[in-house]
Order: C-alpha cells, then sequence, then structure tokens
C-alpha cells in the first residue's frame, strides 16, 4: 500500500513537499516515483528515482522538482520549488515492486492535489 502526504495550496514560485510509503511486506521495490493527472488528461510522469538512486525528470519540471528516497523505509519524498500554475493536478505516488505473492506491477498511491494559484 502507498500513502502520500503533502500537497495543497501554493501560490506561484512557492514550494511543496510530497511525501510516500509504501507500508506492508514487499519481495522487491524497483522504481519509485511520481505522477500527475488533471481532468480529462492522460497521467503523466513527474520523475522516478531508481533502488540504486538513479533519477528520471519530466522536461517540464527539471530543475525545478527534486525526488529522494530512503530506500530502508521503503519512501519517496517531492520537494517542488519555483512551482507554476501549470502544476496544478492530482499527484499520485507510484512503485514498480513485486509483492510477497510474486506479482509485479505498478502500485498507485490515493493521490493528493497540488494547487497553484498565480
Amino acid at each position: 500500500q502507498l500513502q502520500a502526504s503533502g500537497g495543497g495550496l501554493a501560490q506561484a514560485g512557492g514550494s511543496l513537499r510530497l511525501s510516500c510509503v509504501a507500508s506492508g511486506s514487499w519481495s522487491i521495490l524497483y522504481d519509485m516515483g511520481w505522477y500527475r493527472q488533471v481532468p480529462g488528461k492522460q497521467r503523466e510522469m513527474v520523475t522516478s528515482i531508481t533502488r540504486g538512486g538513479t533519477t528520471n525528470y519530466a522536461d517540464s519540471v527539471k530543475g525545478r522538482f527534486t525526488i529522494s528516497s530512503d530506500n530502508a523505509k521503503n519512501s519517496v519524498a517531492l520537494q517542488m520549488n519555483s512551482l507554476k500554475s501549470e502544476d496544478t493536478a492530482t499527484y499520485y505516488c507510484n512503485a514498480d515492486a513485486r509483492a510477497l505473492s510474486g506479482v509485479r506491477k505498478d502500485y498507485w498511491g490515493q493521490g493528493t492535489q497540488v494547487t497553484v494559484s498565480s
């Protein structure tokens, strides 16, 4: 289970921080990351991080967002700086993981709203 927290309302140019914990028992956690979605559009990848710490960012957030992880706690955080109105979306924590059952798939958190006012 992925539990996300953080988000909320910020002004343009401001900052917010999202956190996500993959609770429960896992066989293997591969990558974790964040996606976002606005109504009427497809969910898009924002950033991801591998177990080894390799990061990947969407071009639209490079230089503004930073993902970090704590492998011991199975958690990731997303520091969002220099926020823009176009960052407004519902943000979803994601984990590519193999459960104890052996099933490997994408797991999703419940979504947390980020609203940036201009």
